[in-house]
């Protein structure tokens, strides 16, 4: 009778059995993102596009309005003149939110026929002369407490006549400040604080004063 040796016989092994471990939170949190990024991507793709498009709307409606500031300022004086405006009411103004503690004078200018001189007198309380471009951009301005006196003289003009001031012409903020325009049209801005209602028409009658003429 054949015998088989213990270390001949076939062993008899129990296959053993994988448990998979659970998914970590970070590759549930992926397998979540590859899921749901088909239907993100564009949600922010149209965020980013709507945000774009309205900053630009903001951007270049001054440059299309018909009706803006320049327009409006137009229709009270000539250029080059300065021009007392009246003082703003709940339902009328020239300009929209004007500060009825202000009295305001506005020159809109054109540089094409050469630099202006614009003048504006010094007050008890506080006044002010501010440059705007034709869509209403600041781009300088001054109050009467640097001016250092009675009255607040400025040369505008733009940059190729600024160029071309004489080079032995010293121009300093102590005898001549000059103001260089970005554009040949724009808008001066003069306003004047009114303390109390009993001080308004003396202060009407000093920004009347002010002056926006061709430099001679």
């Amino acid at each position: 009778m054949n015998t088989i040796s213990p270390r001949t016989a076939p062993s008899r092994t129990t296959p053993s059995r994988y448990t998979p471990r659970p998914p970590t939170l970070l590759k549930r949190l992926a397998d979540s993102w590859l899921g749901l990024r088909w239907l993100v991507m564009p949600v922010l793709v149209a965020l980013v596009l709507g945000a774009l498009v309205h900053l630009i709307t903001v951007l270049i409606l001054p440059f299309y309005a018909e009706q803006d500031g320049y327009a409006r300022l137009a229709a009270v004086g000539e250029p080059n003149e300065m021009v007392l405006l009246d003082d703003p009411s709940a339902k009328s103004g020239v300009l929209p939110r004007m500060d009825p503690a202000f009295v305001t004078a506005v020159c809109v200018y054109d540089l094409s026929d050469g630099p202006l001189k614009v003048r504006a007198p010094v007050t008890e309380d506080y006044a002010s002369i501010s440059f705007f471009t034709r869509h209403g951009v600041p781009f300088y301005a001054i109050n009467d407490r640097n001016a250092g006196r009675d009255m607040v003289e400025l040369d505008l003009m733009n940059a190729k006549q600024k160029a071309g001031l004489p080079e032995n012409d010293e121009v300093t903020a102590a005898d001549r400040l000059v103001v260089e325009s970005p554009s040949d049209q724009g808008i001066v801005l003069v306003r004047a604080l009114v303390r109390e209602p009993g001080a308004r028409e003396g202060v009407r009658s000093l920004v009347g004063t002010a002056m926006c003429a061709p430099a001679s």
